[in-house]
């Protein structure tokens, strides 16, 4: 069957060579499909950790849904696609090749978050090589699987104390507006009969990835101008901190009434879902006000879904007629050689194996200091994945304590790597009093004065990457990829040395105290971990 184009007179004036070219839309879906085949295949691993993710973490669950949400926009779209649809694009194929070097990127430096966004920017190529000028109806559903990708754990911790603290404090503010005496200390409310913690699962990152995926594709169907789109979604985080705040100090005044039993339970999971219906309920309180003050359209003609082009005008437009996509042909080869290049990658042998690390021979007895070992749970240890540890606690003559902890990774390669203790420490009810980088004898170190209620430590901190002391957590990402790619390495450590600010001292002479111990202990420390150049290591 010969498909013609609106312009018949054109279509016939054509060389005969080219019509092969506007003939075989079976051969262009089936390029398409292997091509996408092909796609799967090479992020199969990003994709299933994913899929791991949320399995794993309730902030992300709502990733099963989303990807579901974009088939479901492309199948309501699909007539406005193909009516649309003229030719392909060779705009695609770069940007599937820019989508392969963040790939490779990716699995170098250990971060899945961009071997994620990469497979977003590879469908986004590919919907250009095979659609061309129709990708205007693709690209909204495609980028919407943006709100299902995990973050980096790092990045993660940081929203999350963030998250924690302000909405720490905002319930709190609640909770004296019912004039109910309260204290807070980091992420701890004290009610003086009961003390609340608000951990980690209360930060409001439940909500707000939920939340924010709700407003984007609220946003896409709003029938409305730009800027009423760009505030609804927008409004998704003040209204995320906003109820969770709110749930927190709820809780509070529960507690405070009858009891921590109002903070356990089906009563604590179901005020989660009621808060939730809630958020999006105060999106849809914004829509009426904005409407109200606007044009004044319903609920209905706000959210109403135009259909611009019917199955039965798209059968009488005669414009179901693909061209063979030689772009998305073109992909092929650069997919299969992709393939091979991340084989070989994965398969090389780390170079950390060549060297070395037993640091539970670190030395109890430190020229003038004293230790005894100290431990972590085991949960915690998994959650924090390193190779070995080892925690000592140490005094001087002067029964001054030090606490030594250092954490090994043997590789740090997809995602696994130290967690910051700038970020952690706030969630112990810890506030970060100063923060400053330094040296100590040339060595670059974090200084972290942390306080709660009365009391204050002394924290320095700083990260040893392949024998290259690094106080700059950006740095040491970027230290990580250029290793991994040109040394084949990716092992390095955390040090963390505390000391309390005793009643008798001063913060200075509690400064001195662990500067010394970093001196004392280093020249130790460097021979129980792989050195920057491993040649002749034991």
């Amino acid at each position: 069957m010969v498909f013609k184009d609106e312009n018949s007179t054109k279509a016939q004036s054509e060389p005969q060579n080219n019509q092969p070219l506007n003939m075989s839309p079976k051969l262009s879906v089936a390029l398409f499909a292997l091509a996408l085949a092909l796609s799967f295949w090479l992020y199969w691993d990003g994709l299933a950790e994913a899929v791991l993710r949320w399995e794993l973490q309730e902030e992300y669950s709502h990733g099963y849904i989303i990807p579901l949400v974009s088939l479901y926009i492309l199948w309501e779209r699909r007539f406005q696609i193909a009516a649309s649809y003229q030719s392909f694009s060779w705009w695609g194929l770069p940007i599937v090749a820019l989508a392969l070097a963040v790939l490779f990127v990716g699995e170098i430096s250990a971060l899945y978050m961009l071997i994620h966004y990469s497979f977003i920017l590879l469908l986004l190529g590919l919907s250009l090589a095979f659609l061309g000028s129709a990708t205007r109806h693709t690209w909204v559903p495609i980028a919407l699987l943006g709100f299902a990708v995990p973050l980096p754990y790092f990045i993660e911790v940081i929203l999350t104390s963030n998250l924690q603290l302000i909405s720490s404090q905002l319930g709190v503010e609640i909770i004296r507006l019912c004039r109910i005496p309260v204290f807070l200390s980091g992420n701890i409310i004290d009610l003086g009969n009961y003390q609340l913690q608000v951990v980690e699962a209360c930060s409001g990152l439940r909500y707000l990835f939920p939340l924010m995926s709700l407003g984007f594709i609220g946003a896409y169907l709003y029938q409305a101008s730009l800027w009423k789109k760009v505030l609804l979604f927008l409004s998704t985080v003040p209204i995320t901190i906003f109820m969770n705040s709110l749930r927190i100090a709820i809780t509070g005044l529960l507690v405070d009434n009858w009891g921590t039993e109002m903070a356990e339970g089906f009563l604590h999971d179901f005020e989660g879902w009621l808060i939730f219906m809630a958020c999006g309920g105060l999106m849809l309180f914004l829509v009426l006000l904005m409407e109200l003050f606007t044009t004044r359209q319903s609920i209905r003609q706000a959210f109403a879904v135009p259909v611009s082009v019917s199955a039965d005008q798209y059968a009488a437009s005669g414009t179901n007629r693909l061209k063979l996509p030689l772009p998305v042909a073109a992909t092929i080869p650069l997919l299969l050689a992709a393939s091979v290049a991340l084989i070989s990658i994965e398969s090389r042998e780390d170079e950390k194996s060549l060297g070395k690390t037993n640091l539970a021979t670190f030395p109890l007895q430190l020229g003038e200091w004293s230790g005894q070992d100290g431990s972590i749970e085991n949960e915690v240890a998994d959650k924090l994945g390193f190779t070995e540890y080892v925690m000592i606690n140490y005094h001087n003559p002067e029964q001054r304590p030090i606490n030594f902890y250092v954490a090994y990774y043997a590789s740090q390669r997809k995602g696994v790597s130290p967690h910051s203790p700038k970020v952690c420490i706030p969630g112990g009810g810890w506030e970060i009093a100063e923060f400053s980088r330094t040296t100590v004898d040339q060595i670059p170190v974090n200084r972290v004065l942390i306080r709660k209620g009365l009391q204050d430590q002394i924290v320095y901190y700083w990260f040893e990457e392949r024998g290259v002391p690094i106080a700059n957590e950006y740095i040491k990402k970027w230290m990580l990829f250029k290793d991994a790619l040109f040394l084949n390495r990716t092992d390095g450590s955390l040090i963390r040395v505390t000391t309390p600010v005793l009643p008798d001292e001063s913060v200075l002479d509690a400064d001195q105290r662990a500067q010394e111990f970093i001196r004392s202990s280093r020249n130790q420390l460097l021979q129980l971990l792989p050195a920057k150049s491993l040649e002749g290591t034991q």
